[in-house]
Order: C-alpha cells, then structure tokens, then sequence
C-alpha cells in the first residue's frame, strides 16, 4: 500500500454514523454548531464542550487532514493545548527545536535560538504533522466524552445551504444517507481557506495574492546530515528552488518546501519524477528517501473584514490566510479558537452581554494584520519584486554574515509569536510602576517555574487575580464572575524568572488575567475597586 493510502487511512477518526436528528420531523435546534474538522475546529468544539456547552462538529470528510500540511506548532499552541489536557502527547511524539540557520547559496549566514532563556515548561516549537495533531485532539474530545462533555463529532456532514437568521442559522446538510437540516444558536465557521459558508454568505477576502509558487513535499529519510533545527537556504548552489526551507518531523519524516516561481506548469511539477528531480539536486543521488505528500501552494497574505456576522463566527483559515513562511497559520487560528472559546461561552451562560462576542473580530483581527504584516514582509524579503531588491537582500545577506546589526533585516519569516492586545476595548489600566514590558496589560501571561510546577498550568482557564509577594488579596466576585485569587512567592522560583517577568523593578504586584490567560490589568497593590472595575471591562460590561 502506498505511504500516501496509509496516512489517510490511519486517521479515519470519526467515521459516518447516523444521528437522531436525521429522523427528526423538525430540524433540531443546537447551542453551538461548529463546521470544520481541522485543528481550529476541533479545537473550537474541545473548548465548549469543556465547559459543558453542547457541540455539534460537523465535517464534509471522516477523520483529519489526509497528508501533512501545518508542521510548526508553537509555545503558544501547546500552552493552549495544556489547558485543553492534550500537550503531554504532541510534545512527546513532535520533534523539539529552537534553533533556525540561515544560509546564502553554501554559506551559513548566522543562526538564531527562539526560546535562550530558561524557565519555560514548553519549547519555543515542536514539528509535528498536522493530522498528529489534530489526532490528539480528537482523542481528548473522546476521553472528554466519557467524563460527560456534549461534543458531537459528524464525519461525512457536508453543509450544503445556509440561512442566517435574527437569532439563529438554519444548515441544510448532505450525508450518504440522504439531506436533513439542523438549527444553530451559534454558527461557528472552520472550514479552511476555501471556506464553502463564507461564499454562500456572499463574502470574501480582502489583501493579496503574491505571484510565485512554492512546491512542498514530505518524504521519509534516514539522514545524519541535517540536525534538528530549522534551514533556510536563499539561492541555494544546487538550484531546485530560488529558496529552499528543511524541517524534520517525526518518524523520520522531513518537510522541504522549494521556491520554483510563477509561471510553471504546476501539473507537470507535481509528477513524482520532477519532484524527484528537485530532491536529488538538494540531497545527493546517493540519498534514499520515500515521497509521503506533495503539494503546490501560493502566497496569501488576507483576511475577512469582519469575523463576525451575527449569529456566524468565522475562525482560522476561513477568516484569515497568510504564507507559511513563519508558522503563522494554525498557530493563529489555535489562538482564535482561545480567544473565542471563553467569550461564546460566558455569553450562552448569560454571565456577559453579547457585545463581548464583538471583541473577538476586534483582538483576532488586530492579530490577523500582525500576522499579514510580518508574513508581507517576510514574502517581499524571499521573493524580489525588482532587481533592485534583489541586490539589497543579497547585501543584507552578505552583511550579515559579519556584521550583527544587519542580522535582523533578514526575514526568512519572522516566527509565530502571540498578539499583544494592546489598547483594545476590555484592556485594563497598567498601575505597576517599573513593571516588566513582557507582561504589560493585553499582553499573554509568560511562563515561570513555580515550586515543583509551573505558573500557567496553576493559573488554568478562569479568571485569575495573581498577586506576586503581594498581601491582603482575595478572590473578587463583580456581577456573578469570579476572579480567584492565586497568590505566589518569588522565593518559590531561585531561577528568578518569575521576579523577572512579573516585577521587574516593583516590589509587589497584583495581575488580573483572563481565561485564555491575558493580563486585562495591573497594580502594585490589592485595590478591590479597581480590579472590580478592570473584571466589568474585561466582560464588556462597562
């Protein structure tokens, strides 16, 4: 059986079945449907249901993604997947790096370490395919479901029509056995960057399409020639692509992705024997390896103008789109579906107004074009535009080779990194003088070790009111939501870590965090009307 049958049969993981609602005379009515089987909806459909909202997932296919596509998973993913219950698994199966190179033709430019200081619990990354991931979720989803979570997974639903109503979506669906249709409270839309219910609401994208072509294949390779870390090549002296970018994955799997141009004949590129052609220039004739998946993919750098409509909530790739390079992808959407998750869900609890659901589009949108921004510029930097470009980014190449102030004009795609949201509308006040830039309000909580653990796993995915060698806090109840109180001492951390990213110059703090573990406010000392005042504005209360 072929590798490329073997990946897709392996991860058949929520076959057909038929649902009661099939036999339904009325279509019934759900909380909260979500449309997409990707990491981002499922993801979605995890959150919820943790919380105990009932959840249907509805896919057009039985399992996850078939072939590898996302690879980078960072910090950021698998702190999220923590508070999840599913991060123990994907760090151990995924391949752990901080260390990039950047090469010119042979010549190694300069390397870089992601994560030099210590006193973190997760790596900066892991590389870890896709449908590996997306597995694990599902398999927490499971285990979910034998504790009680409502969270249905449909393979082989295919939505077909859609119609938005004041209060509701009516979802007419496709399934071997015949169509039916289904009610949602809540519409959330993960369907990918083709996004089939973004078109039959009549939307669309807005940014741009670059003109070049990048061919992208995994293949199985026994190799001691390349170590675990990230390289990148600009003009590479074997000349199968303009640029060229290697990662190994697990399983002896490696991703190589070839810069090959705008006017191909992608067809003819995708033939396993020009494919093989590009491999051999790079690896050697002599080097055995197996194709697992290939593709041909072009830059975009969009996004949708708005991300909510009403009742419909569009997340992931559905929303937005940008270019690989910098693993910004489903790292982003991963955060879409934290910043979504506790919002919906404090909303259809009635514990906040529906307003909050508008600060989604707001702090997602806000990251979308952080994220279109470096991916534009990281794109504009491997693919010149003029001749002229093109011998200012072999200058800065050259340069930097020996001069380290030109080291960060090289953007050979600025890696993911979480979205500060600075200034946004349930963003609190900074009343901590000489408080640390890292964990300014909007900002996402840095990790420290703590005793024999580590503050993000203590702080969980409730409102939290931490106090840093700070007396006289409590918890804090305004309106029927509660802020627990975790008090921590920085004696608890020799490393001095947590002194570092939570102090700074100050002697004492008080932090108000949220669910998905965001500062909304800060102060040198417990001040019970303020903090009720910053847990209104973080609820959209105000």
């Amino acid at each position: 059986m072929p590798l490329d049958d073997r990946y897709q049969l392996a991860f058949k993981l929520y076959p057909y079945a038929r649902s009661d609602d099939q036999d339904s005379a009325t279509p019934v009515r759900h909380p909260v449907v979500v449309v997409g089987g990707g990491p981002i909806g499922v993801a979605t459909a995890l959150d919820l249901g943790l919380q105990g909202i009932p959840v249907v997932l509805l896919d057009d296919h039985e399992g996850v993604g078939q072939g590898s596509r996302a690879i980078c998973f960072s910090k950021r993913s698998l702190e999220i997947a923590d508070r999840y219950g599913c991060a123990t698994p994907m760090l151990d199966k995924g391949v752990v790096w901080n260390l990039g190179k950047v090469f010119h033709e042979d010549r190694k430019v300069y390397e870089f370490n992601l994560l030099p200081e210590e006193g973190h619990r997760f790596p900066a990354f892991i590389n870890l395919a896709q449908p590996d991931f997306e597995k694990f979720l599902v398999e927490r989803i499971r285990a979910a479901q034998a504790e009680g979570a409502s969270i249905e997974l449909r393979g082989k639903n295919r939505v077909d029509s859609i119609e938005v109503k004041e209060d509701h979506t009516l979802l007419n669906i496709a399934t071997p056995e015949g169509e039916y249709s289904i009610e949602a409270d809540w519409l959330i839309a993960a369907d990918g960057a083709s996004s089939p219910l973004r078109s039959m609401m009549g939307l669309d994208f807005e940014g741009r399409v670059f003109q070049d072509s990048f061919l992208i294949a995994d293949i199985r390779m026994l190799s001691e020639s390349f170590p675990t870390e990230r390289w990148f090549w600009f003009e590479p002296s074997h000349k199968a692509g303009a640029s060229t970018l290697l990662h190994k994955q697990p399983d002896d799997i490696w991703r190589v992705d070839f810069q090959i141009g705008w006017d191909v004949d992608r067809a003819e590129e995708l033939k396993e024997e020009n494919v093989r052609k590009r491999l051999d220039a790079m690896l050697g004739q002599d080097v055995e390896y197996e194709i697992v998946w290939k593709s041909i993919y072009t830059f975009q750098c969009r996004r949708m103008k708005q991300f909510r409509h009403g009742r419909v909530i569009f997340a992931g790739d559905s929303a937005h789109q940008v270019s690989p390079f910098g693993a910004r992808g489903a790292n982003s959407g991963l955060q879409d579906a934290d910043n979504l998750g506790w919002k919906l869900g404090m909303v259809i609890r009635g514990d906040a107004p529906e307003r909050l659901l508008d600060s989604y589009h707001e702090e997602r949108a806000a990251g979308a074009d952080e994220n279109i921004l470096n991916s534009t510029r990281a794109t504009d930097f491997i693919t010149p535009k003029s001749q002229i470009s093109h011998v200012f980014r072999n200058a800065v190449l050259a340069l930097s080779e020996t001069h380290e102030f030109a080291r960060p004009l090289v953007n050979s795609g600025r890696l993911s990194v979480p979205c500060v949201y600075d200034g946004l509308s349930l963003i609190g006040e900074d009343a901590l003088t000489g408080g640390p830039e890292q964990t300014r309000p909007g900002s996402p909580c840095p990790d420290a070790p703590l005793g024999d653990g580590y503050l993000l796993s203590a702080l969980g995915d409730r409102f939290t009111l931490l106090t840093v060698d700070a007396g006289g806090a409590a918890d804090v109840t305004e309106d029927g939501i509660v802020a627990r109180h975790l008090a921590v001492d920085t004696g608890d951390d020799p490393s001095g870590a947590l002194a570092r990213r939570y102090l700074g110059e100050a002697r004492s703090a008080v932090y108000l965090i949220r669910p998905d573990q965001h500062v909304v406010a800060r102060w040198d000392s417990f001040d019970e009307t303020a903090i009720r005042a910053a847990l209104r504005c973080a609820c959209a209360k105000e």
